[in-house]
Order: structure tokens, then sequence, then C-alpha cells
């Protein structure tokens, strides 16, 4: 029996499509021993996205940005979050988005990006899947500043940092997010093992 078969739709009601959309679904879900149960939750629609970790195996340095999260700060952290650049689909291509978003916040135009996987981020609440790449960059490679655009209010900062302080970031929690820490574990297992 698929999952499609163990789930009935009863309702959905919109709570609110003010800057993505907010539902909640009322449902029945059939359980392992093949009761029904009659449950509810609440999703979060933004849209799927993509991620980059652009890496440099000569120098053995990574670009990552640093901007200010509002809901990290409502959370209680009241540093910019260190993130791997990334951006949502707007219904582009994961690799065509990741390329632009990679120019906006970067001002790297990378050449070879690999698709390495996707992964659900919050799959308890959030409907988003993520698309992670790696992108192999030099120097010569940056054709402007980058820092995002102002006009979505995007202040981003670029940082490069060698892969080995990446992973120390990420030990003594200056690195939190969590795309970023998967892509920089990727990248120590992957990239860098020479």
């Amino acid at each position: 029996m698929s999952l499609t078969d163990r789930v009935r739709i009863r309702e959905i009601t919109t709570l609110s499509d003010n800057w993505y959309v907010l539902k909640k679904t009322v449902f029945d879900f059939q359980r392992r021993d093949g009761t029904w149960q009659t449950q509810s939750r609440e999703t979060y629609d933004r849209g799927n996205g993509a991620t980059i970790l652009l890496y440099d195996p000569d120098r053995r340095t990574v670009i990552l940005t640093r901007q200010f999260r509002f809901p990290a700060f409502a959370s209680g952290w009241t540093e910019l979050l260190i993130e791997a650049p990334a951006g949502l689909l707007d219904d582009a291509s994961p690799e065509a988005r990741i390329r632009a978003e990679t120019e906006e916040e970067t001002g790297y135009r990378v050449q070879e990006i690999t698709k390495v996987f996707e992964a659900f981020m919050s799959p308890g609440s959030v409907t988003e899947t993520i698309h992670f790449f790696i992108g192999r960059y030099t120097p010569t490679d940056r054709i402007a500043a980058g820092g995002g655009i102002a006009g979505e209010g995007e202040d981003i900062e670029v940082l490069e940092v060698t892969i080995e302080a990446a992973i120390e970031m990420i030990r003594s929690g200056a690195i939190r997010d969590a795309k970023t820490i998967m892509l920089l574990q990727h990248a120590a297992l992957c990239v860098f093992t020479a």
C-alpha cells in the first residue's frame, strides 16, 4: 500500500497568504496497525530553494556570506548569520537559480557546478526542498562585488575562509545555518580529503 492510500484529506484552510502560504490541513492517517486517526497540521509553503558551496581545492578555501536574518534574531541570535549562498527557485530550474544567486550574493560566476543532494530542511512544518550544489571557483571568477539586491533588503558580506576555519566555526557555534553545515561537512568529507 502506498502512502497516498494512507492519507485522506478532509479540509484545507489558508491561514495566511501574506509573505508565503500558511495552511491548516485536517486529514485522516492510517496507522501501521490499520486504524485511522484524524490529525491536524499546519504547513508553511515558501517554495523550493537551492544552495551552493563555492570551493577552491588548491587554496583550501570556501566562499560564505554573512547577513541579517530576522527569524534567527527573533529566536535570540544576536549576530549576523553565516551561510552558503542560497535562494528560492522562483519558477527557475535549481541550477539556473543558484547560478544567478551566486552572482548576486557573492559576485562570483562559477563555470561548473555539481548537484550533490536534495533535502527537506524542516519537514515537520515547512514544505521546502533544498537542492544542494558545490562549485569550484578561482579568484579570477569574481566579476562583481556581490552583496545581494538592496531593493530586496539584502546587505550581504562575502567571506572567504579556509575549510579548516569553516569547520571550526561550526564547532564554535559561529555557523548555525543547517544548509551551510551540511555543505561544509560534505566538502570536508568529499572535496578536501587530500
